[in-house]
Parts: structure tokens; C-alpha cells; sequence
């Protein structure tokens, strides 16, 4: 990913999206009913900038997010030579439709050929859709700057906010 300083907002989805490829695991956080954040490392598929992740409903992640469906999400990766990353201000909400859960499983599969499919029909699971509202994108690759804030209008615009 080339510097994101002087992107224009054109090329910040793109970049967006390539933070979202070249990982596969996010950190979610969450605010427990005592007011403490909780966060927690969840592997991830993403469908353009909608994210989904599986956990189990007896979790206090599911918990937290059925009471408060804001999260907090960090994605990233350090090498000796860059940090490239993002994080998200987003809502969760649990995903019921299951024609949506089938089109999801033909994601977790490219992406995670190992893994078992998502299984929501289980009593004992939920897939959760993240949809974000503002993005901090961040490459440390060329030189030392300031994150790309962005407001996410919709799946296809991005709005440079700083």
C-alpha cells in the first residue's frame, strides 16, 4: 500500500480494502455493562467495507453488543519497515437473513479454506455484520504521518474528514 497522506478520496476505499485483504484478524471492542471496554481478537470476513465474524452467544461480547451496538475495530500488521492498519467506529448487528449466512460461507471458505462454515442454526452461535461509520486508515510505510480519518457514507463513498 503506497502512503495515504496526499490519497485522494478516490483512492481511499481501495486502500481501505487492501488493509481488509492482507489481514485476517481484527480486534473488537466492546463496552461491558459495568462501563470497562472489552476487547477480544475474532477472525473475519468482509463483503466491500461490511465486516462478519462468528461468536458464541453465551460470550460477553454477544452480550455487550446486544446491549450497546457500538464497537471499536483495529486491524493491522507491524514488519520492520511499515505499520499499515485501520480501525473503525462501527455498529454490530446479528445476521438472521440466511440466505446472507449462505453468501457468507462462500467467503469463509476462499478465505479461510480450514475453517468450518459459519453456522448460525446452532443455538450456541451468532454471525455478527459490522458496519462502519468512521475509518482511521494509517501507513507508516514511507514516513512518519497522521491517520486518514474518513466518514463512510455508504459502501461506495468515502468522505476525507481530516
Amino acid at each position: 500500500m503506497s502512503n495515504i497522506v496526499g490519497a485522494p478520496e478516490s483512492e481511499l476505499k481501495a486502500k481501505v480494502l487492501a488493509v481488509l485483504d492482507d489481514n485476517r484478524i481484527m480486534t473488537v471492542a466492546t463496552v461491558r455493562s459495568d462501563g470497562w471496554p472489552q476487547a477480544t481478537m475474532v477472525g473475519y470476513v468482509h463483503n466491500d467495507l461490511t465486516l462478519y465474524f462468528l461468536i458464541a452467544r453465551s460470550s460477553q461480547k454477544f452480550a455487550n453488543i446486544e446491549r450497546d451496538h457500538r464497537v471499536s475495530i483495529a486491524i493491522g500488521k507491524d514488519t520492520p519497515d511499515e505499520i499499515q492498519g485501520l480501525s473503525m467506529a462501527a455498529r454490530a448487528s446479528e445476521v438472521t437473513d440466511l440466505d446472507e449466512i449462505q453468501r457468507l460461507n462462500e467467503l469463509v471458505f476462499r478465505r479461510y479454506p480450514e475453517q468450518a462454515v459459519f453456522a448460525p442454526r446452532e443455538a450456541s452461535s451468532a454471525v455478527m455484520r459490522v458496519t462502519p461509520t468512521i475509518i482511521s486508515l494509517i501507513d507508516l510505510s514511507k514516513a512518519q504521518g497522521q491517520p486518514v480519518l474518513v466518514e463512510v457514507k455508504n459502501e461506495t463513498v468515502l468522505r476525507r474528514l481530516n
